[in-house]
């Protein structure tokens, strides 16, 4: 009840009251207690967290801290919905990074996290009076983007590039890829605009 009120919207606003929404809401903590139990068995490793589980995990420490500091907790409860749905697809069961998530839970769904923090994680005391766990920007950079690759400005495929790609590196393996070919029909570039992130667009 207390997850689904601050689901609802924003603090300041009038909002309907809909019952049926306290079912999104539980599925939301069933999914979340699930990260720790398989089959009604505590399963939990200690293994170090992959960079993606990182990355994940520090998203949602960022969007957390700003939306409790500007009350904004109904973006807080999507951001944790999507957070859960990333670690159930990467089947993370890592230690470290459920623990700090269920710190990160408590303000919102207290009960649930002194149960997880206390028996699936085996802590002592209040998860209550747990440090906050610090978000750390690093893991947060990407290691590389998708370029869409267009021609006169139509936008054919994509590529991937690494973050510290140069830009003469892009336009060389764009120009270079064989679905390129197709669409330059033999004839020579004009010019090859490169937007860094974002775009490679081949002016014929």
């Amino acid at each position: 009840l207390r997850l689904y009120e601050m689901f609802l919207g924003p603090l300041e606003q009038s909002k309907p009251w809909d019952t049926n929404g306290i079912d999104g809401v539980y599925r939301f903590l069933r999914r979340s207690w699930n990260l720790f139990y398989q089959n009604g068995q505590l399963d939990l490793s200690d293994e170090s967290p992959t960079k993606d589980e990182l990355k994940t995990l520090h998203k949602l420490i960022k969007k957390v801290t700003y939306d409790i500091e500007h009350f904004s907790f109904n973006t807080s409860i999507s951001a944790f919905m999507i957070c859960v749905n990333e670690l159930t697809t990467m089947k993370c069961n890592n230690r470290q990074i459920l623990n700090d998530f269920v710190i990160c839970l408590a303000p919102f769904a207290p009960h649930i996290s002194e149960e997880l923090w206390q028996e699936a994680l085996g802590k002592d005391g209040s998860v209550s009076d747990a440090k906050w766990p610090e978000l750390n920007e690093e893991y947060l950079k990407e290691d590389a983007f998708p370029y869409a690759i267009s021609f006169n400005g139509k936008a054919r495929f994509t590529l991937e590039f690494p973050a510290d790609a140069s830009r003469e590196e892009i336009e060389k393996a764009a120009l270079g890829h064989p679905s390129s070919a197709r669409w330059m029909d033999g004839k020579t570039p004009k010019k090859v605009i490169v937007v860094p992130k974002k775009i490679v667009n081949i002016v014929i």
